[in-house]
């Protein structure tokens, strides 16, 4: 199999695969979305599946194909599929969220066409709609290198996903109607590996099986909802090697924190003695631990585990200092024959600072979360789809968000939350945290350098303690409780961008804002057309595309 590298695609249920004579490859899907019943937690509910499976299927790539995919929403509520990490070079319009795409109404389908331009990686997908991502409807996504492109490491034996989340038993209507009357979610009823539990001691089937002395390529994301997961593998060492799309130092970890969002890939070697061994994710960060176990089997061994599992680290001191130990690996290639460590982001001047300080407040008797005294609400029309009919005014305003946070935020206004950041800029973005729970954020169609997380309060004078030589370049940044962590990126990418809370009950309840990058030239050099099979709706329902880009 050679790790992946060999083998494009895996096939997936009523989907087809054409490859064409030259260029970049086509590869075409069909997938079904619909309603199930499943026990994740031995309790019988509702999950959204794909093409009947739970989690959904794995998509497997590679550098610069192009990926099409025709999604057949087959529930009773309109649905939206995002790709996390997937930066969709000049084309926001494929990101898949409420503020650049109109949703695929019941009982339609929607074509989503993309293409993982100069991306390796690790990623997953998941429904950006309503609280979907709490039902099912996610799934590995993984990015290979082109063969002519070398790997920092020899080709594995095997590459497997390992999807780790948390659970909670309700169905995502009822954990809605929470929400939206006022209450939170509280703690999550389970966690799962690859859709399923497990308990010590009970039969549970091998969800992986090694050969003795073979290396095995893991990659391993969070794609919970609000817990930071603790991952390890009782008796083996993790290498880390990959994060987010970029190849990182190869260090050994007994367990890794896995914030939400995030995607780490390793490699594990059967050296073990031959026998069955758990793996184990469990909740950090939360007054009660909550833990699942899989199975990982040798080859022609029917010796079971022992019950004695690797204990997780405690404090979050130690996730920090772990944190700290992530570095970019400056010679290897990522998706061009060019050295990662040939971009010199510490040599380039900041032309703009950002703070955003998160928030929990009260508004007309309900929670809602915000940044800097800003909480997001979507639109009926799309943003991107408004800016590019030239009628943003009537759905919006620019900039309602300062720049700077109030030294304490009171209260929180409820608006749509556009940000304009001019193109080719050189940001730098503080997440500051006042709270005293765990954050995570992501950026949409960019990665960033994860430049430095400590306590406090950020300062310009905090400068000093960056890491400007070999931070690594990803996606999602986790900010520690009474903390603050900075990320330096040029906005390259013109279109509208989501900047979001990976805890999914704050994003949903206004922990989010856009990013709108601009290209004055209006030209295909920067941002392509907008497809001409979009769904419109909203005040542009109806309405004669614009005139398209040139060149």
């Amino acid at each position: 199999m050679q790790g992946g590298r060999l083998l494009t695609v895996l096939v997936c249920l009523a989907s087809t695969v054409a490859i064409v004579s030259a260029g970049d490859p086509y590869f075409y899907y069909t997938w079904n979305v619909t309603y199930g019943t499943a026990a994740p937690l031995g309790i019988p509910q509702q999950v959204i599946l794909i093409n009947g499976q739970f989690p959904g299927p794995n998509l497997n790539s590679t550098s610069n194909n192009n990926v099409v995919i025709n999604v057949f929403n087959n529930l009773d509520e309109p649905f939206l599929l995002t790709w996390s990490g997937l930066q969709h070079r000049k084309n926001s319009w494929q990101d898949g969220v409420t503020g650049t795409s109109c949703p695929i109404l019941a009982g339609t389908n929607f074509t989503y066409h993309f293409q993982p331009k100069d991306q390796i990686g690790s990623y997953f997908y998941y429904p950006s709609t309503s609280l979907h991502r709490f039902t099912g409807g996610f799934g590995g996504l993984r990015v290979n290198s082109r063969l002519l492109i070398p790997v920092p490491y020899a080709d594995p034996e095997d590459d497997h996903t390992i999807l780790i989340n948390d659970w909670f038993t309700k169905s995502h209507t009822a954990l809605k109607n929470f929400l939206d009357s006022g209450r939170t979610l509280g703690s999550p009823d389970g966690v799962l590996i690859n859709g399923k539990s497990g308990k010590v001691g009970e039969k549970n089937e091998a969800l992986f099986t090694m050969k003795p002395g073979k290396t095995y390529k893991f990659r391993i994301c969070n794609v919970g909802f609000k817990s930071t997961l603790n991952f390890r593998i009782q008796g083996h060492k993790m290498k880390l090697v990959e994060m987010e799309g970029s190849h990182v130092l190869q260090n050994d970890y007994d367990s890794l924190d896995v914030h939400v969002g995030q995607c780490f890939a390793v490699l594990v070697t059967a050296d073990q003695v031959a026998k069955n061994y758990y793996m184990v994710a469990s909740t950090r960060f939360l007054k009660k631990e909550v833990s699942t176990v899989g199975v990982l089997s040798y080859e022609g061994s029917n010796v079971e585990a022992s019950a004695e599992l690797p204990k997780a680290p405690v404090g979050w001191a130690w996730s920090l200092n772990q944190f700290r130990s992530f570095r970019w690996n400056l010679t290897a290639s990522a998706a061009r024959p060019n050295p990662q460590g040939s971009y010199h982001y510490g040599k380039i001047n900041i032309t703009r600072t950002i703070k955003l300080a998160n928030s929990k407040n009260v508004v007309n008797g309900k929670v809602r979360f915000g940044f800097n005294g800003v909480s997001h609400v979507d639109t009926e029309t799309p943003l991107k789809l408004a800016e590019y009919f030239g009628m943003a005014e009537k759905v919006f305003k620019y900039n309602v968000i300062k720049d700077e946070p109030a030294a304490k935020i009171t209260a929180l206004t409820v608006e749509p939350n556009v940000l304009n950041i001019t193109f080719r800029t050189f940001v730098e973005i503080i997440f500051e945290n006042h709270e005293k729970s765990m954050q995570s954020f992501h950026l949409d169609g960019h990665s960033f350098f994860a430049v430095a997380s400590e306590p406090g309060r950020w300062t310009p004078e905090k400068r000093s303690n960056y890491n400007l030589l070999d931070a690594v370049s990803r996606h999602t940044v986790q900010v520690y409780p009474k903390s603050w962590s900075a990320i330096l990126l040029t906005f390259d990418n013109a279109g509208m961008w989501n900047i979001r809370s990976e805890n999914w009950e704050r994003r949903y309840l206004g922990e989010q804002l856009y990013v709108s990058v601009l290209s004055p030239e209006k030209s295909l050099r920067d941002e392509y057309n907008i497809p001409l099979n979009t769904n419109l709706c909203g005040i542009v329902k109806g309405l004669p595309l614009p005139a398209p880009y040139t060149i």
